[in-house]
């Protein structure tokens, strides 16, 4: 059977649903230097490094990441400075895959 594109974001969305007030807040807590973006549903950190060797490589780890997971996070880097905002646009806000690729990120984030 040929892959149907139009298909693809229908499976996607399966399941997947935005967290509550009470379930963004818990999650938020347990993320260490996250926060919520002033008027939108994400969240965001900002990530210092030694150099921008440092900073690529650590973007690259997370690019690998987020490929299989199928789930991108929106950044901006400078030399040394990443920053990273997550939301899971299907849902219009924020969910469970914004909060795992947000402890991804803070396990392999060495300062």
């Amino acid at each position: 059977m040929l892959y149907n594109s139009t298909l693809a974001p229908k499976k996607r969305k399966m399941g997947l649903q935005k967290l509550t007030s009470q379930e963004q807040s818990d999650a938020l807590a347990a993320l260490k230097d996250w926060s919520l973006v002033d008027g939108r549903e994400a969240i965001k950190r900002t990530l210092i490094f030694k150099d921008f060797n440092a900073a690529f490589g650590f973007m690259t780890r997370v690019a690998l990441y987020a490929d299989k997971a199928d789930h991108h996070p929106e950044w901006f880097n400078v030399y040394n400075r990443v920053e990273i905002t997550l939301a899971t646009h299907d849902v219009q806000g924020l969910s469970i895959r914004d909060i795992a690729l947000a402890k991804f990120i803070n396990e392999i984030y060495v300062q």
